[in-house]
C-alpha cells in the first residue's frame, strides 16, 4: 500500500553530531530511551547553540520558517521529556542530507 500525503523533504544537516548518545547518571537500572532525529538535533544546534533566528536557521536547513518552528518545538519537547524522565537520548534517523555548503549565503537576495 502506498503512503498517502505529501512526501517528506530531505532536511539539510551541516555536520554529523560528535556525540550520538547521552545517558543519565544516577538512575538505577536500565533507563528508557528516546530518539532525537537529525533534523531536530540540527534545529537545536542552529537556534539554541549558534543563536540564529528561526528564519536564518530555516534557510540554512532549506525548509520554511513554520516547518523549522515545528521541528524545534518537537525537539525541545523530546529533550525536556528525556531530562525530566531520565531517559537515554539517541541522535539518529530522519530524512536528511549532509551538505558542505556554507550555512548562510553572503548575499541576502540569494536563495539557498
Amino acid at each position: 500500500m502506498k503512503k498517502r500525503g505529501r512526501p517528506k523533504k530531505y532536511r539539510i544537516i551541516h555536520k554529523d553530531p560528535q556525540i550520538s548518545q547521552f545517558s543519565p547518571r544516577g538512575k538505577p537500572g536500565r533507563p528508557d530511551e528516546m530518539e532525537l532525529a537529525m533534523d531536530e538535533f540540527e534545529a537545536i544546534r542552529l537556534a539554541d547553540f549558534k543563536g540564529l533566528d528561526q528564519q536564518k536557521a530555516a534557510e540554512s536547513m532549506r525548509i520554511s520558517q513554520q516547518t523549522f518552528s515545528r521541528v524545534l518545538k518537537r525537539a525541545h519537547r523530546a529533550v525536556a521529556d528525556a531530562i525530566v524522565q531520565g531517559k537515554i537520548i539517541r541522535i539518529q534517523g530522519g530524512s536528511y542530507v549532509i551538505s558542505s555548503r556554507p550555512i548562510l549565503s553572503s548575499n541576502p537576495q540569494t536563495k539557498l
